[in-house]
C-alpha cells in the first residue's frame, strides 16, 4: 500500500487528507480492519514508538493507551495483586495472570480510565485472546501491534458493529533519520530524537541519598521514555512497572506535577478498601462507574453520594471521605519514581512530588536553581539523578 486515503484531517473540513511514504515507498503497516482516521494514525505512530521502546529497553512486553497523542498511562507486563485486578475492573478476566501482555494493557487502560474512554491501544508483542478480551469490552478507538493470533483477531472484529481499527505494522520498520512536518505553510526538518533512554542515564545522582534499587531504575526508565512521547511540559509518576500519572502539555512545570500527582494519588486510592468496598449498584455501566468513583474522590463529592443522588448510582449512601482520611491513605506510600521531560525551576515540584510518596526522581537538571531542588530531596531523603537530556516532544 503506497498511501492511504483518508475521511479529513484534524477537522472535517480539513480535505483532502492522507497518509504515505514520502520516498514513494510501501507504507509500513497493513490496515486489517476499519477506517482509522488522522488523528487515529497519529496516536498509532507514537503509541507504537512508545511501546516497542519501552520492551526494547526493559526486555519485558509492554502496552499504552493513548489519547489526543499523549499517553493516559504505559505499562510492562507485570501481574497485577488483587486490589489493582478490581481497581482495573479486570479480576473476572481468565487467564490473565498467564498473559504478561494483558497485564500490562490491563494496567495501561486502568491508570486513568476516564482518560483512557475512547482510546488508542500499542501493544509492544503478539495481540493474544486474553488481551483481545480486555480490550472487546472497553470503549477504544482502534489498536496498533505487529502480530495478532487468528482468535484475537475474530475478537476484536466484533467491536463497533464490526468497524473496529485493526492495524499491524512491520515490526522491523526503521524510519529516516530526518522527520519533516509543516506548520503554516512552513516546512520544519529536524533529526529524529533517536536518543536511547536506559540504566546509564541515571548514573549521575546529585542527591545525599544515592540508592537507586533495580525497581526504582525501570520505573524510572518507564517513566522518561513515556515523556519521550507525551506532548511538553510533561511529568509522570510511575510505580510497579508502569505510569500512574501523566501530567501532559502544560504551561508551567508546578502544573505538570500537580496534575500528575492528583493523577497518581486517585490511581492510589481506587484500590484503598474505601473505594473497592463502595456498594455500586450490580447494572452500573462501567463508564458510568468510573466518573463515579472520579467524582466520589473530589471535593465534589457529593454530586454522587448527596442524599438527592446516591441512589442512581449505590444501592445504599456512602460515607463521605474526608481530606484528612485520603491524605492519611496516601501518606503511607512511599517508592514512586517520578521523571521530567525538563528541569525542576523551584523546589516546590519535588515538595508537591514527595506528598504523592515519591522517593526517586529523574529530570535533566541545569536549573539555576538546582542547589535548592538539590537541598528540597536532600530535606526528605530522596534520590534525583541528573539526565543531562531534555525530552520535549511537540
Amino acid at each position: 500500500m503506497k498511501e492511504f486515503e483518508l475521511k479529513y484531517g484534524c477537522n472535517p473540513n480539513q480535505k483532502p487528507a492522507k497518509i504515505y511514504m514520502r520516498d514513494g515507498s510501501d507504507l509500513p503497516i497493513a490496515i486489517l480492519n476499519g477506517r482509522p482516521g488522522y488523528i487515529n494514525f497519529l496516536d498509532a505512530f507514537n503509541s507504537w514508538q512508545l511501546v516497542k521502546e519501552l520492551s526494547e529497553a526493559t526486555k519485558l512486553c509492554a502496552a499504552t493507551s493513548f489519547k489526543h497523542v499523549s499517553p493516559t498511562s504505559a505499562a510492562v507486563g507485570n501481574k497485577l495483586s488483587s486490589e489493582l485486578k478490581r481497581a482495573c475492573f479486570v479480576d473476572d478476566i481468565d487467564g490473565l495472570d498467564d498473559s504478561p501482555l494483558a497485564c500490562a494493557y490491563a494496567r495501561a487502560r486502568g491508570t486513568d480510565r476516564m482518560s483512557s474512554f475512547g482510546d488508542w491501544i500499542a501493544l509492544s508483542d503478539t495481540c493474544d485472546k486474553v488481551t483481545a478480551n480486555i480490550i472487546k469490552r472497553e470503549v477504544s478507538d482502534g489498536i496498533i501491534a505487529p502480530f495478532y493470533t487468528p482468535e484475537a483477531l475474530e475478537i476484536l472484529k466484533t467491536k463497533k458493529n464490526g468497524t473496529y481499527n485493526i492495524v499491524q505494522i512491520d515490526k522491523d520498520f526503521v524510519p529516516e533519520e530526518q522527520e519533516l512536518k509543516q506548520v503554516f505553510g512552513i516546512t520544519f526538518e529536524q533529526g529524529r530524537n533517536n536518543f536511547k533512554i536506559n540504566a546509564d542515564l541515571l548514573n549521575n545522582v546529585a542527591t545525599a541519598n544515592r540508592n537507586l534499587p533495580d525497581y526504582a531504575v525501570r520505573d524510572l526508565i518507564i517513566s522518561l521514555i513515556t515523556l519521550k512521547y507525551t506532548q511538553s511540559n510533561s511529568v509522570c509518576f510511575a510505580v510497579d512497572g508502569q505510569a500512574i500519572g501523566v501530567g501532559a502539555g502544560q504551561q508551567s512545570r508546578i502544573h505538570c506535577t500537580r496534575l500528575a500527582g492528583g493523577k497518581a494519588d486517585n490511581w492510589q486510592l481506587r484500590q484503598s478498601p474505601m473505594v473497592l468496598e463502595l456498594p455500586f449498584l450490580p447494572d452500573l455501566p462501567r463508564a458510568v462507574r468510573d466518573n463515579t468513583i472520579d467524582v466520589y474522590l473530589s471535593e465534589e463529592a457529593d454530586d454522587v453520594r448527596g442524599d438527592d443522588v446516591w441512589h442512581q448510582f449505590f444501592s445504599e449512601q456512602p460515607k463521605k471521605l474526608s481530606f484528612d482520611e485520603k491524605r492519611q491513605y496516601l501518606s503511607n506510600i512511599k517508592g514512586v519514581s517520578l521523571g521530567s521531560d525538563a528541569f525542576f525551576p523551584f523546589g516546590d515540584n519535588i515538595i508537591r512530588a514527595n506528598r504523592s510518596g515519591v522517593s526517586f526522581i529523574a529530570q535533566p537538571g541545569g536549573s539555576v536553581r538546582d542547589d535548592n531542588v538539590i537541598k528540597e530531596c536532600d530535606d526528605r531523603n530522596m534520590v534525583m539523578a541528573f539526565t543531562g537530556m531534555r525530552l520535549f516532544h511537540h
